[in-house]
């Protein structure tokens, strides 16, 4: 098995009428080439969503973070309460610590006495979850919701006055006499959030020399003060990288969490959404090699001109001679890939990338 230090996975997945975000709406760019605004999800928030997938299938929670708030002024009868800092746990035995990486800067919380900023770059890089190709998605604004209750018997219809006092039945009565709209129990709500469509992929590389490691550092610290002898007692041995001395997590320990992390690496999802916009984004294939102008070249979209009037079209390509190692999903062969699904393809995916995470010498 190779040993090269990296790891590069593309998956490609089919999103129907969905929205990746809910606070701000759906998030889009304007695709200057093509002329329209394209939908994504953000590299932070595909990372967060891998993360928790990660830690629900170890049956572990995600590493504490403490969210400080600060007195605007002395006197506390009329002081408000502002949005201060939010703290990291800093501590690698946490496996999305670990993964995801970490930022403190001098100053902050317990570490006011270190002189340096403490930060941990994530071994992760995740790019956004974007369209294959902006000819191969779009969005659709859904500008008809409603409240409906008409036909459901335990439904109740009241009117009140201009002051705010419930009307009696009489008086609704009276005033529906002398008028032509009824009062039903509907309720138009009006959603102008857009919803995503189309062929989406996502790429990860990870840095295998710096996955299960911790650098030791003292110019450029990655630990809190005294908190490297304290991972030693956990059984962390002392090894080196090609950054320098460094600390490698236990052997048991990174069999579990490689195997959380390739199930991951698959089956994210965004779950931070409000059910109606909920949709499975099915995985459709995964490229994974140890190049990544592989995964690029292996799941990728070719234009044809040769249409009517010569308008240009783009055509999803999952392509196996391309030299990544493909896994193509059963549900895949219903959208023009070029290629059939096998039923254990996700699966095997999964055990593919355990082998490259498990061959990768951490401690030498």
């Amino acid at each position: 098995m190779s040993q090269k230090p990296f790891l590069y996975l593309r998956g490609l997945r089919n999103v129907d009428f969905t929205v990746f975000a809910v606070a701000d709406g759906q998030k889009k760019y304007w695709d200057a080439l093509y002329r329209k605004e394209i939908p994504f999800a953000s590299g932070q928030q595909v990372k967060r969503s891998l993360l928790e997938a990660m830690m629900a299938e170890m049956g572990q929670s995600m590493a504490p973070v403490e969210f400080r708030f600060k007195l605007d002024k002395a006197d506390k009868k009329t002081a408000k309460a502002k949005e201060d800092i939010a703290l990291q746990t800093l501590d690698p035995t946490y496996p999305d610590q670990l993964l995801g990486g970490w930022m403190r800067a001098t100053g902050e919380g317990k570490e006011k006495e270190d002189d340096n900023v403490i930060k941990r770059r994530s071994p992760l890089s995740i790019s956004a979850l974007r369209p294959l190709h902006p000819l191969l998605a779009g969005m659709v604004n859904d500008a008809a919701m409603t409240f409906d209750r008409r036909g459901q018997a335990t439904t109740k219809v009241r009117l009140l006055d201009a002051a705010g006092n419930a009307m009696t039945e009489e008086e609704m009565v009276e005033f529906l006499s002398n008028t032509d709209k009824p009062l039903r129990p509907f309720k138009y709500l009006g959603d102008k959030n857009p919803r995503a469509s189309g062929l989406f992929v996502y790429d990860v590389a990870i840095d295998l020399r710096r996955l299960f490691a911790v650098s030791l550092d003292r110019n450029d610290p990655e630990l809190k003060k005294g908190l490297a002898d304290d991972l030693r007692g956990k059984g962390w041995s002392e090894s080196r990288n090609a950054f320098g001395p460094c600390l490698v997590c236990p052997e048991d320990e990174r069999k579990e969490i490689i195997s959380a992390l390739a199930h991951a690496l698959i089956n994210w999802d965004i779950t931070s959404n409000q059910a109606r916009t909920y949709h499975p984004r099915e995985v459709l294939a995964v490229a994974i090699s140890q190049n990544a102008n592989q995964i690029v070249n292996a799941i990728r979209a070719d234009l044809d001109d040769s249409g009517e009037n010569a308008k240009i079209r783009a055509i999803p390509r999952v392509d196996e001679a391309a030299g990544a190692k493909i896994f193509v999903a059963p549900v895949a062969s219903g959208k023009g890939l070029g290629v059939q699904g096998n039923s254990t393809a996700l699966d095997d995916a999964e055990k593919h990338i355990k082998t490259i995470l498990t061959a990768f010498p951490y401690e030498s």
